[in-house]
């Protein structure tokens, strides 16, 4: 099957061919027949099995062949970087139907963004919190909304925004095409499905395991010699773009400071930044200014990078679902991939669930030329937060000019 078997719109056909699009992906041909029906959809895949497109096609194809005015079609992404990621499709796919999009999330302007609807948008992508601020300035109508998306509900539902999405149905007109993208099924977004879909199809695409195409291994190592170890490994490896993940903002931070101290083009993406700043990480990272993104779970979901060679789990992930969404940025459109993960003693129960969730024991690897006997230190300062000096421990100067000002005060 290629694209040519799907009747899209003439204007579409042009944004598909300059996409370089040829034959469906697996849930791209499962789903698009029924979405350009008008049915609801409960898809059920992995980031990078070509979701995107299996429900912007069908977008463009309903609003560019149906009248109406202001927003037509609403897309729920749980990140800033998914939105834009989506935002960008939606401009490439839809380059020649004079639709417009527009994306809404917090860390930029709202007054721009409100400027930005109030020039006109068929369809908005937005995060669901400033999605709501805007809907409480009414700076935004859905009442028109005919096609409505909620994209990595595991993931709305991971970072607490359930009740979010529930007010923002609100907003919407209960007559309307609704599809929701998943990779993983818990109670919770069963019942939201239910809530939200009526008589849905549903099109499931390799969640049971992680791609085939990646290859797994496991590196024990004490706590406090991850960071030695990485360094040790990282030049052994034949890697081109490696995604590294930590658990925490701060460690992300700090461990992409060290490989940078270390001669590496790396750079951080992580919650504290602002949005220029993880915008030109990820762009750096998309175009090869940097080798090495370190990233947390939440900065790094919906990453759409093609050519990762690498993904390493510096620290082991909270799940086997989270293991599964990680090393899934690798191994993509069918290229082989690696996912290196650096385990302590502590980690003993998470690698057992792994080996089961991939159905065979991973390799455990060591390297032959490395020191695993060093002590650790009497205090672990590598990633401490540095303390702030207290006024007695500040120069006499700045003590003085201190106390002086105090008096000025009394």
């Amino acid at each position: 099957m290629n694209f040519t078997d799907f009747d899209f719109h003439s204007r579409i056909k042009g944004g598909i061919q300059a996409a370089g699009y040829t034959h469906p992906t697996p849930i791209q041909e499962r789903a698009l027949g029924p979405a350009l029906q008008g049915r609801d959809i409960m898809g059920l895949a992995q980031t990078g099995t070509g979701k995107t497109a299996a429900f912007v096609l069908p977008m463009l194809q309903r609003l560019i062949q149906g009248p109406g005015r202001g927003v037509r079609a609403l897309i729920v992404a749980p990140t800033r970087e998914l939105a834009e990621q989506t935002h960008q499709a939606i401009n490439i796919l839809g380059r020649r139907t004079g639709l417009r999009s527009v994306t809404i999330y917090g860390g930029v302007s709202i007054h721009r963004q409100a400027q930005d609807l109030k020039r006109g948008a068929d369809i908005v992508v937005a995060c669901p919190g400033r999605l709501l601020d805007h809907l409480g300035r009414n700076a935004i109508d859905l009442a028109g909304v005919a096609v409505l998306v909620i994209d990595e509900a595991d993931q709305m539902l991971d970072m607490g925004f359930l009740p979010d999405i529930r007010r923002i149905l609100g907003h919407l007109p209960r007559r309307r095409q609704s599809l929701l993208f998943s990779a993983t099924m818990p109670g919770e977004i069963r019942k939201l499905a239910g809530d939200l879909l009526t008589d849905p199809v549903t099109v499931q695409i390799g969640i049971a395991k992680p791609v085939e195409t990646v290859q797994h291994a496991l590196f024990p190592v004490a706590a406090h010699l991850k960071t030695p170890l990485l360094l040790k490994l990282l030049p052994r490896t034949n890697a081109g773009s490696v995604l590294v993940f930590t658990r925490t903002k701060h460690r992300a931070k700090r461990l992409g400071e060290q490989l940078a101290r270390a001669g590496y083009r790396s750079a951080s993406l992580q919650g504290n930044l602002s949005q220029n700043r993880r915008q030109a990480a990820l762009d750096g990272f998309r175009d090869g200014t940097f080798q090495i993104l370190v990233a947390t779970d939440i900065a790094a979901r919906g990453i759409d990078v093609a050519k990762v060679s690498h993904v390493i789990n510096y620290d082991v992930p909270a799940t086997t679902d989270a293991y599964i969404h990680r090393i899934g940025r690798t191994g993509r459109a069918y290229r082989s991939g690696d996912a290196f993960t650096l385990v302590t003693a502590e980690d003993d129960a998470m690698v057992r669930a792994i080996d089961r969730v991939l159905g065979h024991r991973v390799e455990r690897r060591t390297l032959a030329d490395f020191d695993y006997r060093v002590s650790p230190p009497r205090r672990d300062t590598e990633f401490t937060r540095p303390r702030r000096p207290s006024i007695m421990a500040r120069p006499a100067k700045a003590a003085r000019q201190f106390h002086g000002s105090r008096r000025a005060f009394q």
